[in-house]
């Protein structure tokens, strides 16, 4: 029986589509988490106590091979702080504040708009040539990503009274794009190692806005259904997706991968749906359209010439 289930396990380790399948589910489910965690669990305390966690798990796995592969990550050190700081730690701060005023719908489908952001950074910041059809499916998940912001509503758009959760994910997406051009240039050690550094620098990163949180009087410790969030956002969306998004890279290629990011929004809106019961009306699968369109026309091959 042992050995039926190691075979099942190195069958399913080996299968990229069901590995990058689980990953983008898990982080569908963080959009939920975040609107879960709404009362249970305040924001920076969810911070800090998934990167304790998951910093916890993989620096002792890792800690023989953060050894011998350091020298080749102590140059980048710097940058590697940046990374975590902007990536990690206000990514998630903002996108855990963006969920205590927008839904997780909303949440999913503009955090879909990353692979554009991305897009449009390695343009600004590499001078990445960008085709015809990349720009308009810009246009089109910024389209998307407006009609979201703007609540299907033209009255609101015209007065840019924009929903402030919404404002403040398209930030979080922003500084996590960031971070993904900056994996450009990552030292070239394991991805895992790589990983477990950045989680354990995440973790001291977290604490001065943990600090803030308590001075203030808003630090709010996770009540027993917070520690459930708390417990899933560490061990799915964080640890597991990162492993399992990195195997799928390694089985199929980062470009072929990044495709899968895609499913993200329209996980989150099913489970938004399903398990929050929340209303799915006419402007997010309009937007979910958009957004969808404009990455499926952006990644679009040259036709021959």
């Amino acid at each position: 029986m042992g050995t039926l289930f190691k075979h099942i396990g190195g069958l399913a380790y080996g299968n990229a589509i069901l590995m990058l399948g689980l990953t983008t589910l898990f982080w569908g489910g963080n959009t939920v988490a975040g609107r879960l965690a709404v009362g249970e669990v305040s924001p920076m305390v969810v911070v800090f106590l998934r990167w304790m966690i998951v910093a916890a798990i993989m620096l002792p796995l890792m800690w023989l091979r953060i050894r011998s592969e350091w020298p080749m990550m102590r140059p980048s050190l710097t940058r590697m702080i940046l990374m975590a700081a902007l990536g990690f730690v206000a990514f998630n701060t903002l996108f855990y504040i963006a969920a205590q005023s927008t839904t997780a719908v909303n949440l999913g489908i503009i955090q879909g708009s990353m692979p554009i952001l991305v897009l449009i950074g390695s343009v600004l910041a590499f001078g990445t040539k960008v085709r015809l059809l990349q720009i308009a499916g810009i246009l089109l998940t910024l389209a998307g990503v407006t009609l979201i912001a703007a609540q299907g509503s033209l009255e609101v758009l015209l007065a840019l009274a924009v929903n402030p959760g919404d404002g403040v994910m398209l930030i979080a997406c922003v500084l996590y794009s960031g971070y993904t051009l900056a994996l450009r240039n990552r030292p070239q050690v394991s991805g895992l190692v790589f990983f477990a550094v950045l989680a354990g620098i995440s973790a001291i990163a977290s604490v001065p806005g943990l600090l803030w949180e308590m001075a203030s009087q808003t630090a709010q410790w996770p009540t027993p259904k917070g520690w459930l969030v708390v417990l899933y956002i560490s061990l799915f969306p964080s640890c597991l997706s990162q492993i399992f998004f990195m195997r799928g890279v390694e089985l199929i290629g980062p470009a072929r991968a990044g495709v899968f990011i895609n499913l993200v929004p329209i996980f989150a809106a099913i489970l938004a749906v399903s398990i929050l019961s929340e209303p799915f009306k006419w402007h997010h699968g309009t937007a979910l359209v958009l957004v969808l369109g404009g990455i499926w026309l952006s990644e679009r091959k040259s036709t021959a010439r």
